[in-house]
């Protein structure tokens, strides 16, 4: 036994390739210094009370992973009106965040560096997830071919209300108050979750928006609402210290586009214009056959476009995010699911040992088991 732990110890300090892995390399971001380039990916747990606040458990789930680079948080919503599920965390309320700040102060603590990601879900909700009001959209279209999960099970998608312009107003004001409860709680900085069908998203793409004013129509107008937003943020938080999530070719929640090159070429470009901390993009799969105009490398297409750094996303190994990195343009790699299971991602990469598999029924709620009892590694 004595043996075999000095051989790990060995491996550990002297494994050349560790030594020369760019994921396991510092860095800095926004203007602070991370101890690697891997960052934990932003994934809702649904671990929140009825009232949006966070709790003990969700402060040593965070904690343990304070050894990645960087830690993104789930999606948090900005208000009432932005909630979509159920047992999500807010940071509109002076509770929920008191509750976070408890959260940032002990990743800091533990030497972490954390981001807040700031969510409106838009029309991916349902009215038995918000007291009976009806979700809201850029156009009155519902999602097709999907269910939403509600406490009272699984329903169909709601018809939307399209929202005014002066609500629209309104919603950019909520993002800015969300930013700046997320400063008060201590985060080091913030993410707009402009992914995924969620209701940035929505205004992209000219599958959920059929507007004919200002926030539609061209891709111009179609990219208003997130720049207006963007710009918010900035304003509320200073230079460097807010970031963006993009999905260009994810189809989840009946999103498309129908020139996607055009319309995140235009918005990076608007965004090279701001003082950003990075652009985080999603590497989502879709079926070239039925979308030959997308590009197949959205990582490189956008990503060389962006003047920020670049986190790439989306089913990255250990290899395949060494090797994305020694490509570019992605600066940073992002983990999900396997910083979920492996709080200790960063050593196990060092050392390349096994991985924890994610249990996936308790992925989206439940209790401790699942969130806070993955194993370390035992070194």
């Amino acid at each position: 036994m004595y043996l075999l732990a000095k051989v790990k110890l060995w491996f550990y300090i002297y494994n050349p390739y560790k030594r020369n892995m760019k994921l396991l390399a510092p860095t800095t971001l926004g203007g602070i210094a991370l101890k690697n380039r891997m960052v934990m990916a932003p994934m809702t747990r649904s671990r929140a009370n009825l009232q949006g606040v966070v709790g003990e458990s969700t402060v040593l789930y965070y904690t343990q992973r304070s050894s990645a680079g960087l830690i993104i948080t789930e999606a948090i919503n900005i208000s009432a009106q932005a909630i979509g599920s159920p047992l999500t965390p807010g940071l509109y309320t002076t509770e929920q965040v008191a509750a976070w700040k408890k959260v940032t102060t002990a990743v800091h603590a533990n030497g972490g560096r954390i981001y807040a990601q700031l969510w409106h879900t838009g029309r991916v909700g349902h009215s038995l997830v918000k007291n009976g009001a009806l979700p809201v959209a850029p156009s009155a279209i519902a999602i097709k071919g999907q269910q939403h999960f509600t406490m009272e099970g699984m329903k169909d998608y709601e018809t939307p209300e399209a929202l005014t312009t002066a609500a629209i107003q309104d919603i950019v004001l909520d993002y800015q108050r969300a930013a700046e409860n997320a400063m008060l709680a201590g985060f080091d900085g913030v993410e707009l979750h402009a992914a995924f069908g969620y209701l940035p998203n929505q205004f992209l793409a000219d599958s959920a928006n059929q507007r004919t004013d200002q926030y539609g129509g061209s891709a111009e107008n179609r990219n208003r609402f997130v720049l207006e937003v963007m710009h918010a943020l900035v304003k509320e938080v200073g230079a460097n210290k807010a970031a963006i999530r993009l999905s260009p070719t994810s189809l989840y929640n009946n999103i498309s586009h129908q020139q996607p090159l055009e319309q995140f070429t235009l918005l990076i470009n608007a965004l090279n214009q701001l003082p950003l901390s990075y652009l985080h993009l999603m590497n989502v799969p879709f079926p070239a056959d039925q979308f030959p105009h997308y590009p197949s490398h959205p990582i490189t297409t956008f990503g060389k476009l962006s003047t920020h750094p670049v986190i790439a996303n989306f089913g990255y190994t250990r290899d395949s995010g060494e090797a994305a990195l020694q490509e570019g343009p992605a600066e940073l790699i992002s983990y999900g699911a396997l910083f979920l299971a492996n709080p200790d991602l960063p050593k196990r990469f060092e050392l390349n040992a096994e991985l924890n598999q994610p249990d996936r029924a308790t992925m989206y709620g439940g209790q401790d088991k699942g969130y806070i009892d993955y194993p370390f590694l035992n070194t």
